[in-house]
């Protein structure tokens, strides 16, 4: 995967947290990865994506469609 097909939310985690950052997939529920930057997040969580996707056709799951757009409340 080269590209982000899904909206990933990035959040810093606390000192108590580990530190680093947390990115995560609201169309995929459970998906999220993390690392010491942003950028390593978002490289871990693409890598999560793949997984999530591909446990979920194994198992005969649907796989959702990526939301064209985040909306935050």
């Amino acid at each position: 995967m080269t590209r982000l097909e899904y909206p990933v939310i990035i959040t810093p985690l606390t000192a108590e947290e580990g530190g680093g950052f947390a990115a995560t997939v609201p169309d995929l529920p459970g998906c999220m990865g993390d690392g010491t930057t942003p950028e390593e997040a978002i490289r871990d969580v693409q890598e999560a994506i793949a997984a999530w996707i591909e446990a979920a056709k194994d198992l005969g799951r649907p796989v959702p469609p990526p939301s064209r757009h985040l909306q935050i409340a």
